[in-house]
């Protein structure tokens, strides 16, 4: 088994709509999540990161934002 480089790493950020905040379109809740995990992130020195956003698909379907 080969060791994975840093570089091939990726550190995930995931949101999940909250069944208070169905409006359409991207919601609120979403919209928040995101703006502090990617925060979190940076504020961490987290690289190569990636947005998995969970709003109106199941848990095994969503879809990566960026």
């Amino acid at each position: 088994m080969s060791k994975q480089s840093d570089k091939d790493k990726i550190t995930a950020l995931y949101c999940r709509l909250s069944r208070d905040d169905e409006n359409e379109g991207v919601s609120g809740s979403i919209k928040n999540q995101t703006e502090i995990l990617q925060q979190y992130a940076a504020e961490n020195s987290f690289k190569n990161t990636r947005l998995f956003i969970d709003d109106g698909f199941s848990g095994t379907t969503f879809a990566e934002v960026r």
